[in-house]
């Protein structure tokens, strides 16, 4: 029997470290000689902390929301006596969570499973197998290989892959570089984080394929420092691939050598674009740079360098190892193998997955996704993080490949997905991506630096409930000339949340500009808090809960919100008994 305690940052985040520390010491208690091996994230963050249960058949039963309250309950019932405890089971091998079943793992083949910081453990997978097997090739049958899976840009472009290592074999150069891209910025993304943490040694075994079929001897992670955890491990696992030989001179006795270094990046959203990123590894600021030349040709220290991200780089071992037309099989036409995506927001089942390219939208969000919080009707999903757009209801049929979200004005990025429910405002979500990207706008080009300050200011005051006749086509027009005229992907993707957000939800932008509501109920200065006098019953939970007294009455007399001093806060409506409901959210308010 074996057992393995998920301490990826969403684990330890629950607490997954002192029910580990509780789990071992009851073991220890009990006399029951078991040790808990650490993992990473298997990607059911929303039942973490997780414990795995793995007995000698190779069953697996996970118990989820663990907690040093029933550890002695799981010990005693299932470890001694064999009897799994089915009210904290949250999947087994005999009954799939719909979560895990509805998935195919390459990427993240071995997240959740291996102990992240042991170099054996990745091996018993598989790990470096496909590195020694490439070693018996020559680049070119590699990148052939590569071009046979189709496997395209995972960072959000969606640009072959084969094409970059191909660009960057053909310049000629004694020096040349493979940068992995790690600098996740997008809110609600944590692909990149997680695969860092949970199987750093894809990321190295991938990077050291792609120096081999390029030409180069040096590599370089350029991992947001923000990210304490995926670079320890990321650390422990390049030590250790050294001492196995793994990395350094003459690698699997062959006439390769190569070694990898990391970065850590101050977390500027603009350094996820490759130009940016090749300034701030160089210690200069993180702006993008003209192309041509494009990195393949001119990259760090002017040397011929192949970026590809964390993602991209996890898929090249399996691919490998596997064969291109292995991965090819899976996924559509034009967008083949799987994709990993964070789900986030208002979804019952928050974490990480990986699916087949070419699955719809609803079969994410309802099958995989386990549907809305509360039941609640859903709206829209953010895809592509603040570059991305905001596609609604209607399109829930959509196939997620790359050309397909593009035709919707959003674009796939780097796998970040934020669902919203009918609570959800468009208009502030378009404000609240906006004021992102326009405060990591790194101000080298005036579209950019100016177009989404002005655009921001437009969508505060339609927030505001001060919007003017013209703002929408105004928007529309500022929002055109910023991608048309911007320098990098940053610029030129910045205004796609406001202008999906017009395309699909302009009602709700002349709601607040026309007559003054906010139809979700969400803005402050365009909603109102009122007391229903014949459904209240003067039982004064809601004055107590008031933090500005702003509310009075007597006692079993219907109270009153003073207007003019309520901050809105929603303290009110949430102590309200539901068998009074006496307190009642308006969309109505503002200036006329």
């Amino acid at each position: 029997m074996k057992l393995r305690i998920g301490l990826g940052s969403c684990g330890l985040a629950a607490g997954a470290q002192t029910v580990k520390d509780s789990l071992e010491a009851e073991l220890l208690n009990q006399g029951i000689d078991i040790k808990v091996q650490p993992a990473g994230c298997v990607g059911m963050c929303h039942h973490e902390p997780l414990l795995d249960i793995i007995d000698d058949n190779g069953q697996i039963f996970t118990y989820g929301h663990i907690d040093e309250k029933n550890i002695k309950e799981i010990i005693e019932e299932h470890i001694v006596a064999g009897r799994p405890v089915e009210k904290h089971l949250v999947h087994s091998s005999r009954q799939p969570n719909d979560f895990l079943n509805g998935q195919l793992k390459i990427a993240l083949r071995n997240c959740g499973i291996i102990n992240p910081e042991v170099i054996s453990d990745y091996m018993e997978q598989g790990g470096y197998k496909a590195l020694e097997k490439a070693l018996k090739q020559s680049p070119k049958d590699i990148i052939e290989e590569i071009k046979r899976s189709g496997l395209r840009g995972r960072g959000g472009a969606g640009f072959p892959t084969w094409f970059k290592w191909e660009a960057a074999r053909n310049n000629p150069g004694e020096v040349k570089y493979v940068i992995c891209n790690a600098d996740e910025g997008d809110p609600g993304a944590f692909m990149d984080r997680s695969l860092l943490e949970s199987d750093p040694h894809s990321i190295l075994e991938g990077m050291a394929i792609a120096a081999y079929a390029i030409g180069a001897s040096q590599g370089i992670i350029y991992c947001r420092a923000e990210y304490p955890l995926a670079i320890k491990r990321l650390e422990t696992a390049i030590n250790q691939a050294r001492e196995k030989g793994l990395l350094g001179e003459n690698i699997f006795n062959h006439n390769f050598s190569f070694d990898i270094r990391i970065k850590k990046g101050a977390g500027a959203f603009v350094c996820g674009e490759e130009t940016a990123l090749i300034a701030s590894l160089e210690g200069e600021r993180g702006m993008p740079r003209l192309k041509p030349p494009f990195p393949a040709e001119s990259g760090y220290w002017g040397r011929p360098s192949n970026i590809n991200n964390v993602e991209t780089l996890a898929n090249v071992p399996w691919i490998i190892a596997n064969g291109g037309e292995a991965f090819a099989a899976h996924g559509s036409e034009k967008s083949k193998g799987t994709k990993v995506f964070a789900l986030a927001g208002k979804i019952k089942n928050g974490g990480l997955i990986e699916v087949p390219m070419g699955l719809s939208l609803k079969e994410i969000i309802y099958q995989i996704g386990g549907g809305i919080k509360a039941d609640r009707a859903f709206k829209a999903v953010q895809l592509g993080g603040p570059s991305g757009g905001c596609i609604p209801a209607s399109l829930l049929d959509i196939s997620v490949d790359y050309e397909s979200i593009t035709s919707t004005g959003a674009i796939m990025g780097s796998g970040g997905m934020v669902v919203m429910d009918d609570t959800t405002c468009m208009v502030d979500v378009a404000r609240f991506f906006l004021d992102f990207t326009c405060k990591e706008s790194c101000g080298k080009c005036v579209q950019c630096r100016i177009g989404t300050k002005r655009m921001l200011e437009i969508l505060e005051r339609i927030c505001d409930g001060k919007g003017r006749a013209g703002d929408i086509e105004l928007l529309e027009e500022i929002g055109q000339k910023v991608k048309e005229g911007s320098l990098c992907g940053l610029g030129q993707s910045a205004p796609n949340p406001v202008l999906t957000t017009i395309k699909y939800f302009r009602d709700e932008y002349e709601a607040h500009i026309n007559d003054k509501t906010c139809p979700a109920k969400y803005c402050k200065a365009l909603i109102e808090y009122r007391i229903d006098p014949e459904k209240c019953k003067g039982c004064n939970l809601c004055a107590k809960k008031c933090p500005v007294n702003c509310i009075s009455g007597e006692k079993k007399q219907p109270y009153i919100i003073d207007q003019q001093r309520c901050i809105k806060c929603g303290n009110c409506l949430e102590v309200c008994p539901t068998k009074f409901s006496a307190v009642i959210l308006e969309g109505g308010g503002g200036e006329a």
